[in-house]
């Protein structure tokens, strides 16, 4: 397999800081979006850049990635992992990604560094280098399950694939990062199977608590003399009026629209104001008479 460059694919630096990544991923999570973008290959670059965001969000993956990186490889090197890679890095448990969300239909790269064995057998502090597939004793076995945004909210099922099968996973409505679901028998010998919930990465929502962020582009003029915009939510698109004289940065609220609770979260919709480059004499006319309108205000 090849190695992958996850820092140039989302076209920032090693150094980078979260938030820079975060930004990063999430301009370009829009523009390829499969369901705005018309571009060819554009399912693919979305793929990869939620792949390598998921790699550089999480401390532990991202400083097992560098201490890699660091030894020279290059985008394309024929690749394979050290057989010490993963069952020392600091990993106690197995990732699995359900169906439908950011983090599904990852790369053999992706899962060679960050999920044991393809099938799915969980990893835990005593699995050591080159474990084998052989019998396992009756125990109960843990597994973090990356659940989708989607699914959080409508309470639907997600697929996963793990110790070689299928199952499908009932994921409760609203429920949060950290609670485990238990599946009785389908651990390791026939013991049971816990799995913590948390959120995969999602192109367009944060969250925070049961509050989803949303940031909604807007054009100067839809802010100064302000419009109407359907943004999306969890629960399917809606209306949204964007008050005249809005700033940047102002921070408009979707009541009941976040994560389902009691009382349920809000869905938090934060402007930012695009200056589009003008492409003919007249839009650089309207950007004169602009200028001169608001003279030297900032």
């Amino acid at each position: 397999m090849e190695f992958k460059d996850y820092y140039a694919t989302l076209g920032v630096e090693p150094s980078a800081g979260d938030a820079e990544i975060k930004t990063a991923y999430r301009r370009l999570a829009r523009k390829y979006h499969p369901d705005v973008s018309k571009e060819a290959g554009a399912e693919d670059k979305f793929k990869a850049i939620n792949e390598a965001y998921e790699a550089l969000r999480d401390p532990q993956k991202r400083k097992a990635y560098d201490q890699l990186k660091a030894q020279g490889y290059r985008p394309g090197d024929e690749f394979q992992a050290p057989p010490s890679h993963g069952g020392g890095q600091g990993f106690d448990y197995e990732e699995v990604f359900g169906n439908g969300g950011a983090g599904g239909g990852f790369s053999d790269f992706f899962e060679s560094l960050f999920a044991g064995q393809r099938g799915g057998r969980p990893r835990g502090p005593g699995a050591g280098p080159g474990a084998g597939p052989g019998p396992q004793a009756r125990g109960d076995t843990r597994a973090k399950l990356a659940v989708p945004l989607e699914a959080v909210h409508s309470g639907d099922s997600v697929r996963i694939t793990i110790n070689g099968k299928q199952l499908d996973v009932r994921v409760p409505k609203g429920v949060q990062p950290g609670q485990v679901i238990r599946l009785s028998g389908q651990g390791n010998g026939g013991g049971n199977l816990l799995l913590e919930i948390e959120y995969a990465a999602h192109p367009q929502f944060e969250v925070d608590g049961r509050n989803i962020l949303y940031f909604l582009q807007v054009m100067p003029w839809q802010a100064a003399l302000g419009t109407t915009i359907s943004v999306p939510t969890l629960g399917g698109s809606v209306e949204l009026k964007v008050p005249a004289d809005s700033d940047a940065g102002r921070k408009l609220r979707l009541r009941g629209r976040g994560l389902p609770g009691t009382p349920p979260g809000d869905q938090i919709v934060e402007l930012e104001i695009l200056a589009p480059a003008p492409t003919d004499d007249a839009q650089k006319k309207a950007y004169r008479n602009l200028a001169k309108a608001f003279g030297e205000m900032v």
